[in-house]
Formats: structure tokens, sequence, C-alpha cells
């Protein structure tokens, strides 16, 4: 069993492979250690140049998921499939510095530490050529993350660390696997003061490719911060869901407006023909946000819009139901709109999330998902050596 198990999520990093791996040869060659490189289906064939060089090198192993996207749990998944009792984690795009794995590992076992994180941001540690403005956005989220980090981390939006298997086990069934700051995830997923120590490094420019930072990336971001703040009791992408909901309604209001003021159309064809916009609006926003990780493309899309109407029109009557019930009971009119719409919402959601983008929302039940993939895939990597 190898002392230090390196997981690389790699999507379309194929021109940094090889390069790397060199690299890591030279800088652990006193360290019994494995390259595990995370790809989600590649179209570039990360996958198979790191099977083709597996093939020769036993060090390396492959994990090539399918039909699953993500690099947070792309990462969880990687670690899971090794059983060395030391992980580190490191990007594909040469933008770590290799030189200072030694200095991690020997820091995390000096010290019985739970966590070692490359840092940019302490004595020693730069961000290199990084975009002013890349800088401004990584300082955002370290201040951001103190929300939900029990510790005092100079540099959370580092996606350079290593963990204990440990530790590892003690917080894996509260991760929420969401976005890329896997890191922040692992820290407020524990219950206790983790023990953790910077190693300072200098951000190196990209070879190859080009950054995966857009909105949502950032959205991503906010949806973790979210989801560890309210601990699972309400699912993160119920709130999102119910947000999208919220800005259909304003814009429905908008259109009823515009069709009354500036046509010639009764209220009544107002209100439908709003409806349907704002239906279709709901629809696509969710399905590039809310459910962004099983997305629907092409022939699907298209007929996921058509279940997303049925669903939402099903919704509408319990909404009005619900209303008609709760104002029967005395309420002001006011709560019984309310709570209908949180009933049309409730079951808006709930089918839609089954029949439409078909996943299951539980926090629990995903990470499951992620621990059985990542065991099965656990017998495929090892062939691949």
């Amino acid at each position: 069993m190898p002392t230090l198990s390196v997981i690389i999520p790699a999507y379309n990093e194929r021109a940094n492979l090889t390069e790397l791996f060199d690299r890591l040869a030279a800088v652990l060659s006193e360290i019994d250690y494995e390259i595990l490189v995370v790809d989600d289906d590649s179209p570039d064939g990360t996958a198979s140049l790191a099977r083709s060089i597996a093939q020769q090198n036993a060090r390396v192993r492959t994990l090539q998921r399918v039909g699953r996207t993500g690099l947070s749990s792309a990462v969880v998944e990687g670690m899971l499939a090794t059983s060395s009792p030391y992980i580190a984690v490191m990007d594909a795009d040469m933008q770590h510095d290799e030189a200072i794995l030694p200095e991690m590992l020997n820091t995390l076992k000096r010290d019985n530490l739970d966590l070692v994180i490359g840092s940019r941001n302490i004595s020693g540690g730069s961000m290199g050529e990084f975009a002013s403005h890349r800088v401004a956005l990584s300082q955002l989220g370290r201040r951001l993350s103190r929300a939900v980090c029990r510790a005092e981390l100079s540099d959370p939006m580092s996606g350079y660390f290593m963990v204990t298997r440990a530790y590892l086990q003690e917080v894996v069934h509260s991760l929420s696997c969401i976005g890329f700051k896997i890191l922040v995830d692992l820290v407020a997923s524990s219950r206790r003061p983790v023990r953790f120590a910077e190693v300072a490094y200098t951000f190196r420019n990209r070879h190859h490719g080009e950054s995966k930072l857009d909105v949502v990336v950032g959205l991503e971001f906010l949806e973790l911060l979210l989801d560890k703040m309210i601990r699972g009791w309400i699912p993160v992408s119920y709130l999102i869901f119910s947000m999208v909901g919220a800005l259909g309604l304003v814009l429905n209001v908008v259109i009823v407006y515009v069709f009354l003021r500036l046509g010639s159309a009764s209220f009544e064809v107002s209100q439908a023909a709003a409806a349907l916009v704002v239906i279709a609006l709901n629809f696509f926003i969710n399905n590039r946000l809310t459910f962004r990780s099983t997305r629907l493309r092409g022939v699907r899309m298209w007929h996921g819009l058509l279940l997303f109407y049925l669903a939402c029109s099903v919704g509408l009557v319990f909404n009005l139901a619900a209303a008609h019930g709760f104002r029967s009971f005395g309420l002001a009119w006011y709560f019984a709109s309310f709570a209908g719409t949180v009933v049309g919402s409730v079951w808006n959601y709930l089918m839609t999330s089954l029949f439409v983008w078909r996943i299951r929302r539980r926090r629990q039940a995903r990470l499951q998902v992620t621990r059985e993939a990542a065991y099965q895939a656990a017998p495929i990597a090892t062939f691949d050596r």
C-alpha cells in the first residue's frame, strides 16, 4: 500500500499529464506514492492517455467517470478509491508547485495534523501573475468562507492540500460535494477544530488550456456556503429552485402589465401568456443552474420542458386548492396565498427533480451514490495499473 496518493482531477488536461507525472516522479523519489487521475470523460482523451501511461507506470492509476460531473465529487471519489493513509489533491494544469509535496507530508506526519494546505497568502507564498480581478475574487471567497469554516485559513480557496485518511473518514458523510472548492467543504464539515498547517508556494501560470472560472463556479461556491450554513435541514437546491420561482413571479406580473397596457388582450389571455413564458424561463434557468450537474441537452431538454410544463400545471392546481383550503379555515388571504405557494413549489420541486432531471436531492443519498461509485471503480483503477 502506498504511503501517499496524489489525486489529480483532470478534465481536458491531456497536454499536461506527461510533464506533470515526470515532475512528481522527481520530487517524490524517496516516497512510496501513487497517482490517481480522475477524469469526467474528457472529450480530448485525457483518460485514454492516463490509461496508456498507467500500462507502463505502475504508480499511475485512472478513474474515468461517465455520466457524472463536478470537481468536488471527482476528488471525493478519487480519495475513496485509494487506501493510502495520506492523500494529496492537486490540479493537472501545472499551477501548483509539486516541489512542496514532501514538506507537506513531513509536516502532516510530524505534527499529527489533519490537513496541510498549500497557501499563496502566507509569508513566502504568492499569487504569481494571477490577474488582479482573480486575486480580488479569491480574497472575497476567503472572507465569505469564514462564515462556515472553524479555522482561520489564509487560503481557503486553495485547491492544493494534503489530508489524512482518518480525517477524511471522519467528515466524508457530511460533505456537500458541491462546486469546485472541496477544501472549504472538508474544513466546514468538521464538528471539531481542525488541526492544520500551511506551506507557502507560488502560484504558477497555466501551461495549457483555459481557466474554468465563470459565473456558475461563483454561484456554486455560494451554494456550498449556504449548504454548510443550513446543515442539510433544507436541500439547498430547493432554496435555489424557490428563488428562481420568485423571480418568475415578478416577471409574470411585469408581462401581464405590459400586455394589458400595450395590447388589447384580456386579463385571462395575458395571464396565460405570461404563465407559458415564465414556466419556460424557469425551466431553462433551473436546467442551467439548479440542476446543472444533470443538465438536459438536445432532444432530452425539450422532452424535459414538456414534463416541466405538466408538473407545474399540476402544481398550480395544488397551489390553488391549498390556498382555498387555508382561506376557508379563516386565515388571512396573504397567509393562505403564501401557504398555497409553498405547497405548489414543493410539489414542483419534488416532481421535476425526480422526473425531469431524475436526481435524488437528499444530501446523504447523493453522498452514498458517490461512495458506491468510488468503491465500484476501485477494481477498475487497479486493473489500469
